[in-house]
């Protein structure tokens, strides 16, 4: 990914924030068959290695479980995305020489790709999955709520995903290569929308 360094981002604990507010992932591995990804939630485990490793689970049916990668997998999250209009910029009457561009977060995570189906590593990784986005919940489901048998038939029709992270590409694009005056007129701008991911960019335009 080409990050320029304005909007480079290297420290880790702010990219582990990153991984973990993004919702989903797509796993992308490259195969003899030619690319292939799946979109599916991954869990950090921020402990385990110099980057972390990223844990999920897919269908056992799912060819990108059962052909070989080709040198490392990458996981790709992203996180708030907006248009931005030149009309927002306070520099569009002074000279006009402004144009349209696309705020975003993206996070590039590479490494090893280890395919597992043991019954216990997978439980555990549905449980902890499941712990996740259910905690905010008044009332969160549990794996343990529905009968075990259930459960176990359903772990035999997944596979594990278990990836180390060897390195980290993390960008966000908020507007830091404007000037003071162009990044307030853009964070009032995207403020003022509906859409709650454009407020949620606003909120990372820098001051």
């Amino acid at each position: 990914m080409y990050i320029p360094p304005a909007f480079r981002v290297e420290d880790l604990t702010q990219i582990h924030a990153l991984i973990r507010g993004a919702r989903l992932a797509s796993l992308v591995t490259a195969t003899a068959d030619g690319l292939i990804a799946t979109p599916l939630p991954m869990l950090l485990a921020a402990e385990e290695g110099p980057n972390g490793t990223l844990y999920g689970h897919i269908a056992r049916a799912n060819p990108q479980g059962k052909l070989a990668a080709q040198g490392e997998a990458m996981a790709i999250f992203t996180g708030p995305d907006a248009y931005v209009t030149p009309a927002w910029y306070a520099s569009k009457p002074e000279h006009g020489k402004v144009v349209p561009t696309w705020n975003y977060v993206a996070i590039h995570a590479y490494g090893p790709l280890e395919v597992f189906d043991d019954a216990e590593r997978l439980l555990d990784v549905v449980t902890r999955l499941t712990e996740r986005h259910e905690g905010g919940r008044a009332e969160p489901w549990a794996v343990s709520d529905a009968p075990e048998s259930f459960i176990r038939a359903q772990l035999r029709g997944i596979v594990g995903i278990r990836m180390p992270i060897t390195r980290l590409d993390a960008k966000r694009k908020a507007s830091q290569n404007r000037d003071a005056a162009d990044r307030a007129g853009v964070a009032r701008g995207l403020g003022a929308s509906a859409d709650p991911a454009d407020r949620a960019m606003a909120a990372l335009i820098p001051e």
